[in-house]
């Protein structure tokens, strides 16, 4: 059979889960496979957050109330989606990074059969990311980046949506949009400054 996805993990106990299924109408949003060499890759929102708190508890710590509700109660990035594929020049591929930024992209990537570059210093980090980091010995943007449970989306957009289009989709969708990297020719992703990074994998 073909893995179409979801939780694929190990357990000692009875595991219940939940599947939603359904339809849409309309435009057919993106789907993974559709950026170009060229296109600027942005995400919504602020990236780490739900990491942060997960570590702080893990290390018997209470977590920054900001990273403690990233962590407990995401907010789907549905009108901000719809947006992006609908205004101005509309997203060629998108994702969530339910998997963190550093597994995502190389999904957006490999199915679109194109290259990524990543700037990390041009992350938005979550809350607690910073002292997390820290107290990790790895610098924010790569700890935000590793990050999963954020579900706030990667978006590939043509090189003529600018900062003029962001400002419009923040006022529209009350959520921050920060351009992060570039889709160039060829394959594989690189994140400057640190090479390679690796996300979550469910067959880890």
């Amino acid at each position: 059979g073909v893995v179409l996805g979801g939780d694929l993990s190990r357990a000692a106990t009875v595991t219940i889960d939940v599947v939603a299924i359904g339809s849409m109408s309309g435009t057919a949003p993106p789907g993974r496979g559709g950026a170009r060499p060229g296109d600027v890759l942005w995400v919504t929102g602020a990236l780490g957050g739900a990491r942060a708190a997960l570590r702080s508890w893990q290390h018997g710590t209470e977590p920054h109330p900001d990273a403690r509700a990233a962590f407990a109660a995401p907010e789907p990035r549905l009108r901000a989606g719809r947006w992006l594929a609908r205004h101005g020049a509309p997203a060629r591929a998108m994702l969530d990074l339910s998997d963190g930024l550093a597994g995502d992209v190389h999904h957006l990537a490999a199915r679109s059969r194109v290259a990524a570059r990543v700037d990390l210093e041009r992350l938005p980090l979550g809350p607690g990311v910073e002292r997390a980091a820290a107290e990790d010995g790895q610098s924010p943007s790569a700890f935000a980046a590793r990050g999963g449970e954020d579900y706030e989306l990667l978006a590939a957009l043509p090189p003529d949506f600018a900062e003029p289009e962001a400002e419009a989709f923040r006022a529209a969708c009350g959520v921050n949009l920060s351009a992060v990297g570039l889709i160039e020719e060829g394959a594989g992703v690189r994140f400057v400054p640190d090479g390679l990074l690796e996300g979550y994998d469910h067959f880890a």
